[in-house]
């Protein structure tokens, strides 16, 4: 009985703390003033860039904006595979 109730309500505290940080991204990109399509076409783009130098693992690309001392940053992690040794254009 004890771990049900242990259960319920440590995924109550992480149900809170995944909905406070989806808010807290929310206000970040209206902060920012990026739609959801620029920020795709942001990552469409920074892909393109980096594939002529790299070889990276796109399905894995995270892509987001951070708030960071009163400013936005933006965040990418990016898996690189493999380096290459001429930049292809």
């Amino acid at each position: 009985m004890l771990d049900f109730i242990t259960r319920l309500f440590g995924q109550q505290k992480q149900s809170r703390e995944t909905a406070k940080e989806r808010l807290r991204l929310v206000l970040i990109h209206d902060r920012a003033s990026i739609s959801p399509s620029v920020m795709g076409e942001l990552k469409e783009e920074l892909i393109a860039v980096i594939s002529r130098y790299m070889e990276i693992d796109e399905d894995a690309i995270e892509i987001n904006l951070s708030d960071v001392e009163d400013s936005v940053a933006l965040v990418a992690n990016i898996p690189v595979k493999n380096l290459k040794r001429t930049a292809q254009a």
